[in-house]
């Protein structure tokens, strides 16, 4: 006898047989009883633990007043803490905050009164009730700049020079770019490739150097992995909806400006952290770390218009598409900068940081076909070159900056 096999409409399920949904909800069905036991019993073996409470405390942020600091600080730990004394190089001096004793997650701004001198070191130390000491200091005090609206002005301006203006000029290249040939043109996205992958790494080292000063309750060094995964999905689904529209765009003569596009996506992410390091420097009273940075960004960033235009050197756009693009690539410093100066925070930048390293990483797997040789081969001398080249026009380039 033949086994049959019996089809069903859609929707409709045979007699006995329960619907996939809530076939789906039985192993959370489940789990949740078993949890409910767990709690009914009295949670055995997680009562009270035993030994000294785990205490960690990070400083968020530092703001240097006439006559005092204020500190931001979050409780990292699992446990309460409870600020008892603080003491500014090795002495006890008054403190006032809302709240001494900090909740898991909680954050607080302790004031400390103290008459401190511009450009002298001073080290802070944040002793717990339990005698735990967390110690903060601080390098070189200078007063940290009212966030007003000429301050936030003044940080546009910032974003301007180091992001804009350097990207733009460096878009420059693309009459030299286009008498290259086939050849040339190969290797010079292979240098781009050298350029990305350069800031990609730069952004990670930089993600986690951020994180590791500040609080870590938020996911610490993982925060820029997620940041990097977020991006790189990010990405890839723009590609996707730009696939979709790929032919459409090569036969209005923009074949090669999608490339572009991603790559002034991504360059602008990386950006946006430098813009970070820039406005949080001014932001604490490090006037002169701020205008270096500044110098140095921009001497780095202006090879970053190389990358841009390079994709498009076959066929440029119009000189509207080529300003948009360096906008994309360069403005975002600005809205860095403004995230710095207004509330650096540590967490936020690494996410950021890590944002930008995804999406460089995500536009070389784009820009990857396009150094291929005719034998298909991506890597092969010229290319390796040129790889090798990208790399150390930044390495070299990127001296000039110390954040």
């Amino acid at each position: 006898m033949e086994a049959r096999s019996e089809s069903h409409p859609a929707g409709e399920l045979p007699a006995g047989r329960m619907p996939v949904w809530a076939l789906g909800l039985i192993p959370l069905a489940l789990i949740a009883v078993a949890l409910a036991a767990f709690a009914g019993l009295g949670a055995p073996g997680l009562g009270e633990r035993r030994g000294p409470p785990v205490e960690e405390l990070a400083v968020e942020r530092t703001v240097l007043e006439p006559g005092r600091f204020v500190l931001t600080v979050r409780n990292d730990g699992p446990d309460a803490v409870e600020v008892a004394q603080v003491a500014v190089n090795d002495g006890y001096v008054p403190f006032t905050a809302t709240d001494r004793r900090l909740g898991r997650l909680a954050s607080e701004k302790l004031t400390v009164p103290y008459d401190w001198v511009e450009g002298e070191a001073y080290e802070i130390v944040l002793l717990t009730s339990t005698g735990a000491a967390i110690t903060h200091a601080v390098d070189a005090a200078v007063e940290t700049p009212d966030s007003d609206l000429g301050f936030f002005g003044l940080m546009a301006l910032l974003g301007l020079y180091v992001g804009v203006i350097p990207v733009t000029l460096g878009m420059l290249w693309l009459p030299f770019v286009r008498r290259i040939g086939a050849a040339g043109l190969r290797i010079l996205m292979a240098v781009t490739i050298g350029l990305l992958a350069f800031l990609a790494l730069d952004a990670t080292l930089e993600g986690l150097e951020v994180v590791a000063e500040g609080s870590q309750a938020f996911g610490g060094a993982a925060l820029v992995l997620l940041g990097a995964g977020a991006s790189f999905l990010a990405m890839a689904a723009v590609e996707a909806v730009m696939d979709a529209r790929r032919e459409r765009a090569r036969a209005a003569g923009a074949g090669g400006l999608h490339l572009a596009t991603l790559v002034a996506v991504g360059i602008g992410l990386h950006n946006l952290g430098e813009g970070l390091a820039i406005g949080s420097a001014y932001a604490v009273g490090a006037l002169a770390l701020g205008a270096f940075l500044v110098i140095g960004f921009a001497i780095h960033n202006t090879t970053e218009g190389l990358a841009i235009i390079a994709p498009v050197a076959a066929r440029p756009p119009g000189l509207a598409r080529l300003i948009a693009l360096g906008l994309v690539a360069g403005a975002p410093a600005i809205l860095g900068a403004w995230i710095g100066a207004a509330a650096f925070n540590a967490s936020l930048a690494a996410f950021l940081l890590g944002a930008g390293a995804g999406a460089i990483v995500a536009v070389i797997r784009q820009l990857v076909p396009t150094i291929r040789d005719g034998e298909g081969r991506a890597l092969h001398p010229a290319s390796i070159a040129g790889i090798a080249a990208g790399v150390a026009v930044l390495y070299v380039t990127g001296l000039l900056v110390s954040v």
